[in-house]
């Protein structure tokens, strides 16, 4: 019988995270679920709102971060802190709608999923009340970058933008969060290879949107 060494355990992840990143970058760039164009009823902003955290590679990099993250929390503060950073989201959007402006804001969000990555591998974890104000801070700019797909847009479709781009990320997070759980029940290991590999893609499309941003 072979026994997979660390190594082989780190390559297979490695290789996982690299595949994954090399067939959703070309989505990335889309960007957009209505390709660019602007929402104008209540079904249109209700896709968008689903749809950009997913098609956004950078986004959906740090979701992953968060449910990781969340995961090393104890009791009600795993569920509860991820509303803040989908709740700043929300907040952030509508800012973007204000006209006001906020430099950097791809740069930050990329950092997020490059930085978050790196902190899953390292096996970093934080108070909750810490990790929520991190989420609430960095919620913004990601929030603020949604705000793009739906400038113009009348109320209606707005409105289930928000409320489509707030369920489908604290869905993605608690999911996370859950599929962990049940990783863990049944094997350590698998839950071990599983946040190694969400570490690496995030770190990995943090790392490739940063350097597109930086070019």
């Amino acid at each position: 019988m072979t026994i997979h060494t660390p190594a082989r355990v780190t390559r297979s992840a490695s290789m996982l995270s690299g595949a994954t990143l090399l067939f959703t970058t070309p989505l990335a760039l889309a960007h957009h679920p209505m390709g660019g164009a602007t929402p104008g009823n209540f079904t249109e902003g209700l896709l968008s709102g689903f749809g950009h955290p997913l098609i956004g590679i950078d986004h959906f990099a740090f979701l992953v971060v968060a449910a990781l993250l969340a995961c090393t929390l104890k009791g009600r503060s795993r569920y509860l802190v991820p509303l803040a950073f989908v709740g700043a989201t929300v907040m952030g959007t509508l800012y973007h709608l204000t006209a006001a402006d906020l430099a950097l804001t791809e740069t930050v969000v990329a950092l997020s999923a490059l930085l978050g990555g790196v902190a899953v591998l390292m096996k970093r974890s934080a108070p909750a009340l810490l990790l929520g104000g991190l989420f609430a801070g960095i919620g913004i700019f990601h929030g603020y970058a949604y705000g793009e797909a739906i400038i113009g847009a009348e109320q209606t479709p707005l409105l289930s933008y928000l409320v489509g781009f707030a369920t489908i990320q604290y869905a993605v997070i608690v999911g996370g969060v859950k599929a962990m759980d049940v990783m863990a029940a049944r094997s350590s290991r698998v839950q071990t290879l599983a946040t190694r590999g969400g570490g690496m893609f995030a770190t990995a499309a943090g790392g490739l949107f940063l350097a597109m941003n930086l070019a």
